[in-house]
């Protein structure tokens, strides 16, 4: 697995995760948008830990300088 995500992509990814997590957290949302953007915060976390995105690999994109 070749990572295909840069610096900026994996830190604004950071940044998003954190805003959700804390607006679930608050409370400020709840129910099943509340849940979905949990996962989802959960799964940028993630992605931007080991560098990789999958969602990538089929358009050919990636975000990492050099390639």
């Amino acid at each position: 697995m070749k990572k295909n995500m840069g610096k900026v992509d994996r830190t604004v990814r950071l940044v998003v995760a954190a805003i959700l997590l804390i607006l679930y957290a608050t409370g400020v949302v709840s129910g099943v948008v509340g849940t979905i953007l949990a996962v989802l915060a959960v799964v940028f976390v993630l992605t931007s830990l080991i560098g990789f995105c999958p969602l990538y690999v089929p358009i050919k994109l990636s975000t990492k300088k050099g390639d």
